[in-house]
């Protein structure tokens, strides 16, 4: 639930517009979306999480049984979904990207790239618990890195880059709130309704 009333003085200037963040896993897009959201006074949303929620399966084992197809396949469904809703900070998954189908939905809204070095992404998923499925085997490390070589053309389609590193939480979604109203006043000057991505290191 959002709250409004305790809203930052940008959340009138975004008129409702979604904001999405992508990356890589790892890459902080949840922990970065909650305190964004609650700065905004608008909703969380994990696409994933509400992936598991209608399906009832765990990612790991819609992979297992649907395959990666199969799995793409929901994404994209629950991704249409929540584009229908308004303001939303929304933690996608980190291969969101690669239906074109579903940039349809995303540039709706405001895209955020969260672009952490590979070794920082690398650090950040050996401390991790949580399972992830296209990083099942023992060269995961290398897996890792060829993902991203493979998505960064697409990550780049984002209409803000963030190159995070040290940063906690709270401080990346500091960042995004600082760089919004440029970025708002780019994109009502465009004619056109592609927008160009811009790099911003934090």
């Amino acid at each position: 639930m959002n709250d409004s009333s305790a809203s930052h003085p940008i959340t009138k200037l975004l008129k409702g517009c979604n904001l999405y963040l992508i990356g890589m896993m790892g890459s902080g897009k949840s922990s970065t979306a909650r305190p964004l959201a609650k700065q905004l006074g608008y909703s969380f949303v994990d696409s994933d999480a509400v992936i598991e929620e209608v399906t009832k399966k765990s990612i790991d084992k819609i992979f297992i049984e649907e395959g990666e197809e199969g799995f793409r396949d929901i994404e994209s469904q629950v991704i249409r979904a929540i584009g229908e809703r308004h303001s939303l900070v929304v933690a996608t998954g980190g291969g969101v990207v690669i239906r074109p189908e579903n940039w349809g939905t995303l540039h709706q809204g405001i895209v955020i790239w969260l672009n952490p070095p590979l070794q920082t992404l690398t650090d950040r998923l050996q401390s991790d618990p949580l399972k992830r499925p296209l990083l099942d085997n023992s060269e995961w490390t290398s897996e890792l890195e060829c993902l991203l070589k493979k998505r960064q053309s697409l990550y780049s389609e984002a209409d803000l880059q963030l190159v995070v590193e040290n940063e906690n939480a709270n401080e990346v979604a500091q960042k995004i709130l600082e760089l919004l109203p440029s970025k708002l006043t780019a994109l009502e000057a465009q004619a056109g309704p592609q927008t160009t991505a811009i790099q911003n290191q934090v």
